[in-house]
């Protein structure tokens, strides 16, 4: 079963982490592009099929799946007009930007017995899955202190949707969901949360710094984004009882589909061992060999959930736990308060 998929735009998000995997992976064929840049996309996909309208893209009978790039505010209508026309979907994090939203879509993906899934590509970072694999593994033992980062060096605005005031805007929405994803699936859900979300560079429209802090049971998680870092970025701080795991810099794969390197075979992902993390014990220090990663195995977990009607790589109530986190983050930034948490926890 060859699975056609009909992408809504053309920018970074859709040309560097979906178009990429869909040409490598043989379980799809990309049928149809909608976008804005009818000229470009026709150029670099002459057999699919451009559609200046995503409402006519998605109507073509010629489509299984709808991959939703959009901006962030058309997240929601966009996905349920694929819904309620009979396609699967994925849908770009943050998965919508009103939890309401988010209910009415999942309740739509049931009732029309399709695959609805958000694209929390970072499950799939050779680092995550390096710490992952530590703590599995008893490595650093009990887990005190969780510290994820994802910084870069923004000190001015730039004129994008995703600085602007506009609904859905902002750092938080943009970076919070895969630092708060990655936390979830290491730890669960915690027992409160204290946040402060701010504008911090001049001219300004939207939140561009955050930190975090997840409170767990004999453990404390931070998650933080900067625009400010110019230094080597650190990624992860994970101490345990038994070792520390410190680790700099991201993951290569989005640097190496910006290059245009084409994620094909096993080890296209592969970090380069200056790039190790390092672990410290009692005994001394060592680097630790990164996990391969690759969002492949997303792909590869959704054609498998299209094709059996399982659950998809990640459910809609997953991303929806994390979307419900971001909103506490925003009240305890806006009050100044530690809230307390009684989101359940998704089976």
């Amino acid at each position: 079963m060859t699975i056609r998929a009909g992408v809504i735009g053309y920018g970074l998000s859709a040309k560097v982490f979906h178009l990429p995997f869909l040409k490598a992976l043989d379980a799809f064929e990309v049928k149809a592009i909608s976008t804005s840049r009818v000229e470009e996309a026709a150029a670099d996909w002459p057999d699919a099929r451009i559609y200046a309208d995503p409402e006519a893209m998605i109507a073509d009978d010629g489509l299984d799946l709808i991959i939703n790039t959009a901006p962030n505010h058309a997240h929601f209508p966009l996905s349920a007009a694929a819904l309620r026309a009979g396609k699967h979907v994925v849908v770009e994090k943050p998965f919508v930007t009103r939890l309401e939203d988010g209910d009415a879509l999942i309740k739509l993906a049931a009732e029309n017995k399709r695959v609805l899934s958000i694209y929390h590509n970072r499950r799939w970072d050779g680092d995550f899955l390096t710490v992952q694999k530590l703590i599995s593994e008893g490595k650093l033992g009990p887990v005190r202190y969780f510290e994820t980062h994802f910084d870069r060096f923004r000190p001015v605005v730039r004129d994008t949707w995703r600085e602007s005031d506009g609904e859905g805007s902002g750092i938080l929405f943009d970076l919070g969901p895969h630092l708060v994803d990655q936390t979830l699936t290491l730890f669960g859900m915690p027992k409160a949360l204290t946040a402060q979300v701010m504008m911090a560079r001049a001219g300004a429209r939207s939140d561009d710094m955050f930190r975090l802090t997840l409170h767990y049971d004999g453990m404390l998680a931070v998650l933080v984004s900067s625009p400010f870092c110019a230094a080597p970025n650190l990624r992860y701080k994970v101490e345990g009882e038994a070792g520390n795991y410190v680790k700099y810099g991201l993951d290569p794969q989005e640097a190496r589909l910006r290059e245009g390197i084409q994620p094909n075979g096993a080890i296209w992902a592969a970090e380069d061992p200056a790039d190790y993390g390092q672990l410290y014990t009692a005994q001394g220090s060592e680097p630790v060999e990164s996990v391969t990663g690759g969002y492949q195995g997303y792909y590869y977990a959704l054609a498998n959930s299209i094709a059996s009607g399982g659950e998809p790589p990640v459910t809609a109530s997953q991303a929806l736990t994390v979307l419900r986190l971001l909103e506490i983050a925003r009240e305890s930034s806006e009050t100044g308060r530690t809230i307390p948490l009684s989101v359940p926890k998704d089976a």
